[in-house]
C-alpha cells in the first residue's frame, strides 16, 4: 500500500516549472556541462541583434508568476496529503480497534470484520493514487498556463524589438555554451512579465 509520504513527498516544483519552460529552447536535454554566460542586469542589449537570450534560471526565480504558482501547487499538494493521511489514520485506528477486541468475535463476526477492513484498505489505496493523479495533472496544468504565458510574451515581444530569435540560457544546458553580454535580456523581460502579471492581478 502506496503511504502519502511516497505520493507526495516530492512535489518537486524546481524541476517541474524548468520542465515547463525548457521547451522555449526547443531541447530538453541536459548534460553535466558548464558554462561561465553570465546573466547580465546592467549590460546595455545591442539594438541590432536579430537573435538574443534568456537566462532561464534567472526568469523562473524572479518572475513573480512561478511564485504564487509554486504556492498554488504546494497548498493543493499539502491539502491532498493531509486528506489521505486522515483517511490512512482512520483505517488504521479501526485495524487496532478490531485486533483488540477479535478474540471475543465469533468466527463470523471476525470473517465478516476482516473482509470490510481488506475492502477499505483497496479502497484507500485507490484514492491515494487518484489523489496523487490529481496532483500531478494540476502540476501538468500550471506548467502548460506558465509555457503558454511565457511563449505569448516572448512572441509579441520579439515583435516588438525586431528579434527574429529570443534563445534560453540555462546552466549546465549544452544548447547554449555562450552568449554575450549585449544579447542577454533577461532583465528587460523580468521586469515586463512581472509588470505585466502585476496588473493582470489588480
Amino acid at each position: 500500500m502506496k503511504t502519502p509520504s511516497l505520493i507526495f513527498t516530492k512535489i518537486a516544483l524546481g524541476i517541474m516549472i524548468t520542465a515547463g519552460l525548457a521547451a522555449c529552447n526547443g531541447n530538453k536535454t541536459e548534460t553535466k556541462t558548464t558554462s561561465t554566460t553570465p546573466a547580465a542586469a546592467t549590460v546595455p542589449v545591442d539594438d541590432k541583434a536579430q537573435i538574443v537570450f534568456v537566462n532561464q534560471d534567472t526568469l523562473l526565480s524572479q518572475y513573480k508568476y512561478v511564485k504564487d504558482m509554486t504556492g498554488r501547487l504546494e497548498s493543493k499538494g499539502k491539502a491532498a496529503q493531509n486528506d489521505v493521511g486522515a483517511r490512512q489514520q482512520a483505517i488504521q485506528r479501526e485495524v487496532a480497534e478490531y485486533q483488540r477486541g477479535a478474540n471475543t468475535m465469533s468466527a463470523d463476526q471476525r470473517a465478516a470484520t476482516e473482509q470490510r477492513l481488506q475492502r477499505k484498505g483497496q479502497e484507500f489505496q485507490q484514492y491515494s493514487q487518484a489523489a496523487g493523479a490529481q496532483v500531478q495533472n494540476d502540476q501538468a496544468s500550471e506548467q502548460v498556463k506558465l509555457y503558454e504565458k511565457i511563449s505569448a510574451f516572448m512572441k509579441e515581444y520579439a515583435k516588438e524589438k525586431g528579434y527574429k530569435m529570443i534563445l534560453t540560457y540555462q546552466k549546465g544546458n549544452a544548447t547554449m555554451l555562450y552568449g554575450d553580454p549585449s544579447m542577454d535580456i533577461t532583465a528587460d523581460v523580468v521586469k515586463r512579465l512581472n509588470d505585466a502579471y502585476t496588473k493582470d492581478k489588480k
